[in-house]
């Protein structure tokens, strides 16, 4: 193998798996050292550069971060249940505890430049458009249909889950940066918007459109069987607030969590989720389904409704097959019936959470707008540009439902391309991050960060009373940690960040970096091709994604193999090294957001991790 580059700026990002997995690239184990020690407006305020939202999505994120989360990896052989660090719910910490920040967001730019841009939908993803750009002087207007901003955070998740405080209090930060006004106004005509004399207009207008239940006797019995993010949005907005004693919930993912918890709080005392799957297939994040098992909410699983059984328009329950997954040669499954009779579930109300889909009735079709057999505009997927030059899209409206996070990270792309549009510069070309790193040496033998590694499991946040929760779907069913356990899972990050970096010049091949490692993660050894390589480490390494560290030949012509998946980061080959060719050096990369990018190189864009 040729040596490693690591001054090559995605080598060390890609080992900060957490920060590596966030679609937004939130620089995790830096804003928890700030937590731990004791600086949570620092750490909010990392964040905020990052994903936006903290304090929301300290509450609300899908946590693509914490599967990524070595912690989990390295303790498989030594707890039942190896857990990652709570990086989300530490999130929320800095966020509960930041106390006033307003005066070291950026101030308002006191020059604007002249140009427009129309943001279709409120949501994440404009609202992340909005902030990159407001402070470069342009003017932005916010369109939705509805009065309050945030669109799905504010319609679809329950406020047992996210309180209006904390919504209106971070859309406010966007809102005062200067330059950005909101118009309740549902747009019902992109020909007529591109009249309006805007520079550029970004589409972030969710999927806003239910599925429906299609079987027999659901359109007589239409006043009982809602769609789930409709009748959410109704809750959120005051319009229901009240449901059946019996409730069934079709679905499997978060959004129908939301809608079976949301239902126990407003009169449904039998409430069930059906889905048609497997639960361990179910795409509601394993968190969700546990917080509505905690709830007494049952999940029955591989039940097909087949039709639903009415008196004259008054509902009384569904019919459900049994059926069962076959898996072909390929893996592929399907679902077939198991010949069991079908279960009536009887019930007062239907709510109907089985996907959701893309909707632009107002595009008109002769605008030279794409769309693909989904139903889904055609766009470049690192610039987010349309086949209509000067609009983009985001968030869900781009490519179907994922989540806030995503949305974020669509939002700064489009900010990026979009100034970089207005200033004729090539789209294609996306300008480079920030890197840096320095030693964290302050002697021989001491680090600048504590390195000791916490043998402490994973804190369980507090909930409130259940008899209280379910009282009302305004209290906040997770009260965040207090300061004392937030701090201890703080000391759980592994620092993945700090790296290990290894100067052959100054080795003299003594092996003492071996023997002290106690991951065996580290291997002198006989160059060769990777495959090859990989089994003569000293412990074969098992994740083949994750790149191995290797060195220019020694004096002896053997090469110094690490393998980056498993390494502890504690910095034990560093203090035992007698020459010092190991040293611990703090990577820091700064994702590049809109503006940064002026007078600087640029580079073919590094792709983003794939969604799970």
């Amino acid at each position: 193998m040729n040596p490693t580059d690591v001054l090559a700026p995605d080598y060390f990002h890609k080992v900060v798996d957490c920060q590596w997995a966030c679609p937004a690239h939130t620089p995790v184990p830096e804003y928890i050292r700030l937590i731990s020690a004791g600086r949570f407006a620092d750490a909010y305020l990392v964040n905020w550069k990052s994903n936006v939202f903290p304090g929301i999505l300290g509450r609300t994120c899908d946590r693509p971060c914490e599967p990524a989360c070595r912690r989990g990896r390295v303790e498989e052989e030594n707890l039942e249940k190896p857990e990652p660090v709570a990086i989300c719910r530490l999130k929320r910490l800095a966020a509960d505890f930041k106390g006033d920040i307003t005066q070291r967001l950026p101030k308002p730019s006191a020059k604007r430049n002249g140009r427009r841009i129309a943001c279709v939908g409120a949501g994440p993803a404009s609202l992340t458009v909005a902030r990159d750009l407001a402070v470069l002087g342009y003017d932005i207007t916010l369109f939705d249909r509805d009065a309050g901003m945030a669109g799905m955070i504010r319609s679809q998740i329950p406020r047992f889950r996210l309180p209006e405080s904390v919504i209106d209090e971070e859309v406010g930060y966007i809102m005062g940066l200067g330059g950005v006004q909101f118009r309740q106004r549902a747009v019902d005509s992109m020909r007529q918007l591109l009249t309006e004399g805007y520079d550029a207009i970004f589409v972030g207008s969710g999927a806003p459109r239910g599925r429906q239940l299609d079987v027999p006797g659901a359109a007589e019995a239409a006043a009982h069987v809602h769609i789930g993010i409709d009748w959410l949005a109704s809750v959120a907005f005051g319009h229901t607030t009240s449901i059946g004693r019996r409730v069934v919930v079709l679905g499997g993912g978060n959004t129908a969590m939301d809608c079976c918890r949301s239902a126990r709080r407003l009169g449904g005392e039998d409430v069930k989720v059906v889905v048609r799957s497997g639960f361990d297939e179910m795409k509601a994040s394993p968190w969700e389904k546990e917080d509505a098992q905690h709830e007494g909410i049952p999940i029955l699983n591989y039940l097909v409704p087949t039709s639903v059984e009415h008196d004259n328009g008054q509902l009384t329950g569904v019919w459900f097959q049994k059926v069962q997954a076959q898996y072909d040669a390929k893996g592929r499954r399907k679902l077939v019936p198991t010949g069991e009779p079908d279960q009536l579930i009887e019930c007062d109300d239907v709510l109907v959470a089985i996907g959701q889909e893309n909707a632009f009735p107002w595009i008109e079709p002769d605008l030279g707008l794409e769309f693909d057999h989904w139903g889904l505009p055609v766009l470049d997927k690192v610039t987010l540009q349309s086949s209509l030059p000067r609009v983009f899209f985001g968030g869900d409206a781009a490519f179907g439902p994922k989540n806030i996070i995503w949305a974020v990270a669509h939002g700064h792309e489009a900010a990026i391309s979009i100034d970089r549009f207005l200033d004729g510069a090539p789209l294609e070309q996306r300008p480079a991050p920030g890197v840096t790193v320095f030693s964290q040496k302050m002697g021989i033998h001491e680090w600048s960060y504590d390195n000791e590694i916490s043998i402490e499991q994973r804190r369980k946040v507090p909930w409130a009373d259940a008899e209280i929760a379910l009282k009302s779907i305004r209290v906040e069913v997770e009260l965040g940690f207090d300061l004392r356990a937030g701090l201890k899972e703080a000391q759980r990050c592994l620092n993945c960040d700090v790296q290990t970096v290894f100067s052959g010049d100054k080795c003299i091949e003594c092996d003492a970096c071996v023997d002290i490692c106690p991951m065996d993660c580290i291997t002198f050894t006989a160059n060769g091709a990777e495959e090859d390589l990989r089994q003569r480490l000293t412990a074969p390494a098992l994740n083949h994604a994750q790149d191995l560290y290797v060195s220019a030949p020694l004096k002896t012509e053997r090469v110094m193999v690490k393998d980056e998946d498993v390494c502890l980061h504690c910095g034990l080959c560093a203090e035992r090294c007698p020459t010092g060719a190991w040293d611990m050096q703090k990577f820091l990369i700064e994702m590049t957001h809109a503006g940064c990018q002026r007078g600087k190189p640029s580079r073919v864009a590094a792709p983003l991790p794939t969604a799970a």
